[in-house]
Formats: structure tokens, sequence, C-alpha cells
């Protein structure tokens, strides 16, 4: 199984893959805030930025999965992205469980003033809500709980993934 998931890493499919799902994502937000009218918070736009993150991964390995260091480097943003998703997404949690004025999010996104996304891309990066608004659920659960079960598979594809190249890696080592 090892084996086979460390392949499996080594093809452009699978890059594919997590490159679509990422679009699919991204997708998904916009026709949310701009076909059913919801808002974005800043947090919203912060685990966009994941997403695009996670599309960044993909693309960084699909230049050559088969050497280390594009596999690698595509394995590492690709990790980074979702630790910081799913950081995100519970902070987010929290203000929509929790609302009070000591726990929100700013209006103002924190861009650094040389890439001022908000500013260049307003339909896609300006925040238009608070981040404890709830505007969407599904079976119960509002679009920021969703989020942190998306992240938390990403997480765990990722560590098992990341697992089995270092595993079969020390293994053809030995």
């Amino acid at each position: 199984m090892t084996f086979w998931l460390r392949h499996i890493t080594r093809q452009r499919s699978a890059w594919l893959l997590l490159g679509l799902s990422a679009v699919f994502l991204e997708v998904c937000a916009l026709l949310f805030q701009h076909v059913l009218g919801l808002r974005p918070c800043l947090m919203c736009i912060y685990e966009r930025l994941v997403v695009i993150g996670l599309l960044g991964s993909s693309l960084i390995a699909l230049i050559d999965p088969a050497k280390s260091l594009w596999r690698w480097g595509g394995l590492i943003l690709w990790g980074l992205s979702i630790y910081r998703g799913l950081q995100l997404s519970l902070r987010h949690v929290d203000y929509l469980l929790h609302p009070s004025p000591f726990n929100s999010c700013s209006f103002f996104p924190d861009f650094p003033a040389w890439l001022p996304l908000d500013i260049w891309f307003p339909w896609w990066f300006k925040p238009l809500a608070e981040c404890s608004e709830r505007q969407w659920n599904l079976w119960g659960w509002e679009l920021p709980q969703w989020l942190v079960l998306i992240f938390s598979v990403y997480l765990i594809v990722w560590i098992v993934i990341v697992a089995a190249n270092l595993l079969t890696h020390k293994y053809l080592a030995e």
C-alpha cells in the first residue's frame, strides 16, 4: 500500500486531481458569493487564499512529480496550506459559535502593501460581512464548519501520503 501511495504521488494525475479539487472549491466560493448572494468575511477571504495555496502546490508538483524536488515542494506547500486552512476555519467556527464584540474578526484584510488583493480583485478578495454572521447552512452545519471537515480530510490524506513517501524512502534506502 505504501509503495502504491508513493507511486501515485509520482504521477501527474494525482496532482491534477488535487489542483482540480482546489479549483472546484474556489468556483464554489465564487458561486456562493456572486450567485447565491452570500457575502464573504475576512476569514472567508483568508480561507480562499489557502485553497489557492493548494492549487499552487499542485502546480509545483505538476512540473515533474517524478523528481523529488518538485514532488516534495508540492507536498510541503500542500501541508503548510492545509495546516493554515484548518487553523483559520477553526477560528472562523469560534467566531461563528461564540460571537461577541471581543471575539470578532477585522473588516480589513492584512495583505502586504505590495499585494493588495482586495483592491486589485475586490470581486474575489474584498471582505463584505462580519465573521460571526450566519448566512448559509447545510444539515445544521454552517459553511466554516464544513471547511473544518474539508481541510481535515485534506490533512489526513496529506499525512498518509507523506508517511508513505517517507516510509518507502527509508525502506528503499536500507
